[in-house]
């Protein structure tokens, strides 16, 4: 069985395209290499209701506890991400989903 793991965010507009590169160059690849982690995917709000997060990230895992997991904060803090995105989100919401 996997779970899916849903991490939505939102970011001002001038801090937007260095948040993209560092997710995509760094904070990603970085948590994929966490056990446990099957994939993972992003995505960016095409429309939706008002106070919604513009973007949004997808990953599979092997089990519910692993964002909380060391591996998984030692991962997500590694490199630049936790000193020049984290301090600029406006929303930071995670969730855990289990099969049905």
């Amino acid at each position: 069985m996997s779970y899916l793991y849903i991490a939505q965010t939102a970011i001002p507009s001038e801090h937007e395209d260095e948040f993209n590169r560092l997710y995509d160059e760094e904070h990603l690849p970085n948590l994929l290499q966490v056990k446990g982690v099957r994939s993972a995917r992003r995505y960016k709000m095409e429309w939706g209701d008002a106070g919604m997060a513009t973007y949004l990230a997808l990953y599979e895992l092997d089990h519910p506890e692993l964002p909380k997991t060391s591996e998984w904060k030692a991962a997500s803090d590694k490199g630049e991400w936790s000193v020049k995105i984290r301090p600029h989100l406006r929303v930071r919401l995670h969730g855990m989903f289990r099969p049905l």
